[in-house]
């Protein structure tokens, strides 16, 4: 369905979809509590904004709005979270990652993949 509906459209969500929603919110949650801690430094404001991103990607997809689309906006998002996150903290192993951290990035992987099988599922 191309265009939002004033319901949620729980009926078309699959198993794979929940649990995509379910690795969204668990990184908007890791980080709003991050961000939240660091305001009202800029970090913390970009924490909050990247966790804003996750819940409005959710509230599209359970609306129906236009998933297709945003699973291929989700893929990058995600991956520049990631990204960023390594470039901050620069992990020499396992030992300095957080628990926090872990995760997040552990989230955020199956939600990547998540989002590639329901893009290839709906090509």
């Amino acid at each position: 369905m191309a265009s939002a509906t004033s319901q949620p459209a729980t009926e078309s969500l699959t198993p794979l979809h929940w649990l995509g929603i379910v690795m969204a919110l668990t990184s908007a949650a890791v980080h709003f509590v991050l961000g939240v801690g660091f305001l009202p430094h800029w970090m913390g404001v970009l924490f909050v904004l990247a966790g804003g991103g996750y819940v409005g990607g959710v509230v599209l997809v359970v609306l129906e709005y236009r998933r297709r689309l945003l699973y291929v906006v989700g893929i990058p998002y995600t991956l520049v979270q990631i990204g960023g996150w390594y470039v901050v903290n620069q992990p020499a192993g396992l030992g300095e990652i957080t628990t926090a951290g872990a995760i997040d990035k552990i989230a955020q992987v199956v939600l990547i993949a998540v989002l590639v099988v329901l893009y290839q599922r709906e090509s």
